[in-house]
């Protein structure tokens, strides 16, 4: 057990959760929606500190970010618990472990020089904190990523964007970059699919940036659900609002966990996504998980030159020099060497 950060002690032993956007209120005894933190005696604790169930070297392309670091790779580490409840969730088996055995958390005890070591072991760039919302094991990814910012190692997050503004502010001097799913543009969609409200993912969108991390945004097309133009054409205006240079990965659903009933997205629905995106005024909008030629490439939107060319999990730089178009030498939003700071 490890104190957790960001809660508040209230009357009759109760405590206020303040990390993520469901601001649980947590009787002794109790745990909050995620399923780790847990009231002990007017005392807070996360439950999964430092127990990892997954640790995994995969390129930073998978998570998917394909403007931090191209090319490198990434020490990939996770708990269990969430403080969503999706639907069609990928990795529900640890994501709902606490919640289908009885509140267990198994996990493997590791300390955040361990993690760091082996990340400069194993020669990756980064450490990306995934699998599972992070959020749920915050402080644990806090004490990782604050001793690799001393080692020159990125982090990286790969959420769902419910943290509170709280959290966001305290966590980004050490976050060089974070893909935060925008799952919808509907609350209905997140009350109904994922538990969840969709206002605060708007919220940490928009603030994550401002804050200067560098943030690229997915979003899973599910066929009936999230697929009209309407909707893809808000969440393009949206992220241009917040800056044009955001990346958009608009991504093909496959049928996973308690959504069985929907079919594969097409790839006519992809290429309009990428193409509605692109229209409103993005610069960077990617295709993924269809077969789509040339989808997930950078290009420059000054001149049209490739820039980098990507195959599955590979990147293959082609125009790009110190993060300048190698053609018209306009300036690429990025981190393409050193990290950004």
């Amino acid at each position: 057990m490890h104190e957790a950060l960001f809660y508040r002690r209230l009357e009759g032993g109760q405590v206020a959760c303040g990390l993520c956007a469901h601001r649980c209120r947590i009787d002794v005894g109790r745990r909050g929606l995620c399923g780790v933190r847990e009231n002990r005696d007017g005392r807070l604790v996360s439950l999964v500190y430092g127990k990892l169930v997954a640790r995994n070297i995969d390129p930073i392309e998978k998570k998917p970010m394909f403007h931090f670091l191209p090319g490198s790779r990434s020490y990939s580490i996770a708990t269990v618990g969430c403080n969503f409840r999706c639907r069609h969730c990928q990795n529900d088996r640890i994501a709902q472990y606490p919640h289908a055995h009885d509140g267990a958390i198994p996990g493997t005890a590791t300390t955040p020089g361990e993690v760091v070591v082996e990340a400069l072991r194993t020669g990756c760039a980064s450490i990306s904190y995934t699998y599972v919302e992070p959020t749920i094991f915050f402080e644990f990814a806090y004490d990782c990523a604050r001793l690799a910012r001393e080692r020159g190692i990125g982090n990286v997050f790969v959420s769902n964007g419910y943290m509170t503004a709280e959290a966001i502010r305290y966590l980004a001097p050490i976050l060089d970059g974070i893909n935060i799913d925008l799952k919808a543009f509907a609350d209905g969609f997140y009350r109904k699919i994922c538990g969840a409200r969709l206002a605060p993912v708007l919220e940490s969108i928009r603030l994550f940036h401002e804050l200067g991390v560098l943030v690229e945004v997915t979003t899973l097309i599910i066929p009936g659900l999230n697929d009209s133009e309407e909707e893809l054409r808000a969440i393009a205006c949206f992220l241009k609002s917040v800056s044009g240079d955001i990346p958009w990965h608009v991504t093909g659903f496959h049928p996973a966990s308690l959504m069985l009933d929907r079919p594969p997205t097409p790839a006519t629905t992809i290429n309009k996504a990428r193409a509605i995106g692109m229209e409103a005024g993005l610069r960077f909008v990617y295709s993924g998980n269809v077969a789509a030629a040339g989808g997930e490439d950078t290009h420059c939107r000054a001149c049209g030159l490739t820039l980098i060319r990507r195959q599955g999990f590979r990147s293959q730089w082609a125009g790009l020099k110190e993060g300048r178009c190698s053609g018209c030498g306009a300036s690429i939003f990025g981190a393409w060497g050193d990290l950004p700071r």
